[in-house]
C-alpha cells in the first residue's frame, strides 16, 4: 500500500494546522531558502510558503504521487524526490521543516544533529511529530496485527522509535543557541469510528496493510473498525473525538 497524496488529503484541514502552530514560533525575516522535508502533498509547503513569502522554497518527498501532487497544487515551487535520511543540501537554508515526516525515520540521535548542521549559522529547524505510539490507535493495530491470519506476516511490524521530549534536549542541545520543545493534544472532531480508520489508512495503517493481498486487508480493517468502534464512541450528536498528541521542537543553530 503505496503512500497516497489522496487519501492523506481527506483530512488536510487538521493535518495542517500543526504546521502553522510549529512555524508561529520561528522568525519569518532573515530566511533566503526553506526547505520542507517530508513535504506530503504540498500542503505544508504551503503554510511555509505564506510564513516567508520572500524565500525560495523547496519540497521533498520519497514517494512520486506527493511529489507529483505537490507540483500540481504549487507549481512555482521546486519539489524534489529526496530521501530525508540521507539528505544534503547543496546551499545552506535558513530555515528547514520537517511536519509529520521524521517520525517514519530511525537513529534520531544522528538524524536530527545533521540537519542542523545542514543550515546556515544561525538557521532554524522545525519539527512536529505524532507522539501516538500508545494512543488506541496504534495500540489496536498492532493486537489486530498479531492476533490473526496475517500475523506472520505483520505480526512483528513496530513504527521507528519516538522519544521524549528530555531525550531530544539531549540530543540538540549541545548542538544550538537556542532549543524550544512543547507537546500538545489535538482533539479532532470526526464523523463517525469509520472516519478515524480512513485517518490511520493514509499513515500508521499502512506497514500493516502493505505486505497484505486486499481480502485480507479488508479483513484486517473490518477488524480493525470493530476495535476502534469500542475505543473511540460517539459523542451525543454521532461523532468522535480523535485525540493526537504532538510534540514540537524549534532549534536554532
Amino acid at each position: 500500500m503505496s503512500w497516497s497524496a489522496q487519501q492523506y488529503s481527506l483530512f488536510e484541514r487538521q493535518r495542517t494546522r500543526p504546521v502553522y502552530d510549529l512555524l508561529a514560533s520561528v522568525p519569518n525575516h532573515g530566511i533566503d531558502l526553506a526547505v520542507d522535508l517530508g513535504c506530503g502533498p504540498g500542503n505544508s509547503t504551503q503554510v511555509l510558503q505564506e510564513h516567508v513569502p520572500t524565500a525560495r522554497v523547496l519540497g521533498l518527498d520519497n514517494s512520486e504521487d506527493m511529489v507529483r501532487a505537490a507540483r500540481e497544487r504549487l507549481p512555482n515551487i521546486r519539489f524534489d524526490l529526496a530521501d530525508i535520511q540521507h539528505w544534503r543540501a547543496s546551499e545552506a537554508p535558513q530555515l528547514i521543516l520537517a511536519n509529520a515526516s521524521l517520525q517514519w525515520l530511525p537513529d534520531h540521535a544522528r538524524l536530527y544533529p545533521h540537519l542542523l548542521a545542514q543550515l546556515a549559522a544561525g538557521g532554524w529547524l522545525a519539527i512536529q511529530t505524532p507522539d501516538n505510539l500508545q494512543e488506541p490507535a496504534h495500540r489496536l493495530a498492532r493486537e489486530v496485527a498479531a492476533d490473526g491470519p496475517w500475523a506472520s506476516r505483520v505480526g512483528e511490524v513496530s513504527h521507528p522509535q519516538r522519544h521524549s521530549a528530555q531525550a531530544y534536549y539531549d540530543i540538540l542541545g549541545p548542538h544550538c543557541s537556542e532549543l524550544d520543545i512543547w507537546r500538545t493534544t489535538y482533539f479532532h472532531v470526526l464523523d463517525d469510528a469509520a472516519a478515524v480508520v480512513e485517518w490511520f489508512k493514509s499513515t500508521a495503517l499502512r506497514p500493516f496493510l502493505q505486505p497484505l493481498d486486499a481480502e485480507q486487508q479488508a479483513a484486517f480493517l473490518e477488524r480493525y473498525l470493530a476495535a476502534v468502534s469500542e475505543a473511540y464512541p460517539a459523542q451525543a450528536d454521532g461523532r468522535v473525538l480523535l485525540p493526537f498528541p504532538r510534540l514540537f521542537l524549534v532549534a536554532r543553530r
